[in-house]
């Protein structure tokens, strides 16, 4: 298992389209993905789990992959989330 500690950075936080795009990003590797925040934590995979984690923006949180591709999920994952997204 490998982890990252990141900080939200869109505007809006983990709404809607931010939840969906890291689920369906999270869905497309092997190694299980879970998400810490303040509020708990979510299956990465899962855009209501994430959803409920309440992140806005300027939230911590940990990104945790573990698994065959657990470096590559980490890092195309936290890359998604450091680039807000695709919000401007």
């Amino acid at each position: 298992m490998i982890s990252k500690e990141m900080t939200v950075l869109n505007e809006q936080g983990f709404h809607v389209r931010p939840a969906q795009l890291f689920a369906e990003k999270a869905g497309a590797f092997a190694s299980s993905v879970r998400v810490r925040g303040e509020a708990g934590e979510a299956d990465g995979k899962s855009m209501l789990e994430l959803m409920t984690l309440g992140l806005a923006q300027g939230s911590r949180l940990t990104l945790e992959t573990d698994g065959p591709d657990e470096a590559e999920a980490l890092k195309t994952l936290a890359e998604l989330i450091d680039g807000r997204f695709g919000e401007a």
